[in-house]
């Protein structure tokens, strides 16, 4: 049996069911959750980012929920290796683990490892975030395409943070993406299994809409406006929040 899973990922469009399906598994599985929502893990975000409820949380053991400050940030690498240490614990001890969540990137450290990126100097990440503040997503696409005109065969071309990444990595290092791409990591040492959840779009979009409004029932405009003075970290450009900013 060396190839059966112990790893267990259930991704999936947001409010598909994802959390519901991680609790019914880890239950039967007699085992422990993981998270890998890139937001989830901060302490301050909780209705924005639809943490599972208390009682959800309660019934079967969370990891990398509310676990990090927004003033201390994860990345992916950082969360790779937690996420790897505690897996490994639990397959130990538990036979197998169940990872649920919706950032793609930090699902694809866990389980295939991360190139190896050169350090990025202060004074080269100022740059890019000055770059970004004046000019937008249009300059740091510019300038990342003046250094690899490639890139965005690799690269999200609209998702800043991928582009700001790569434009740090490419300043840093004088690679092209391509090129710094090539390192990669070591894969996670025990057999896993992917499952996506997929359902009608317009039942889809019904759960969404649901979730909006009862999110601000339960005080998401109270929630954003005490993270107020942190609205410019890189954390609180997050979906949900950012937008009630200028509101």
């Amino acid at each position: 049996m060396q190839n059966t899973p112990k790893v267990y990922a259930i991704v999936g469009p947001t409010a598909s069911g994802k959390t519901a399906l991680a609790l019914k598994w880890a239950k039967e599985l007699d085992t422990e959750i993981i998270n890998f929502d890139s937001r989830q893990v901060y302490q301050e975000l909780n209705i924005g980012v639809a943490r599972p409820s208390l009682e959800e949380l309660d019934s079967v053991p969370h990891h990398c929920i509310a676990s990090h400050s927004i003033l201390e940030p994860l990345n992916a690498s950082k969360f790779s290796n937690l996420a790897r240490e505690k897996a490994t614990e639990l397959i130990q001890s538990r036979g197998s683990v169940v990872l649920v969540g919706g950032t793609g990137l930090y699902l694809d450290a866990f389980l295939n490892g991360l190139d190896e990126f050169p350090e990025v100097s202060p004074e080269i990440r100022t740059w890019v975030q000055e770059t970004y503040d004046l000019q937008g997503l249009e300059g740091i696409v510019n300038a990342l395409r003046s250094l690899d005109p490639n890139a965005f065969t690799w690269v999200q071309e609209q998702n800043p943070a991928r582009v700001m990444r790569a434009l740090e990595i490419c300043k840093a290092s004088g690679l092209k993406v391509s090129e710094w791409r090539k390192n990669q990591g070591k894969p996670f040492e025990y057999p896993s299994q992917i499952f996506g959840i997929d359902m009608d779009r317009k039942e889809l979009y019904g759960r969404i809409d649901n979730r909006v409004d009862l999110m601000i029932d339960m005080g998401l405009e109270q929630e954003v406006k005490s993270l107020e003075e942190h609205q410019n970290l890189s954390v609180m450009r997050t979906l949900g929040y950012r937008e009630f900013y200028d509101y």
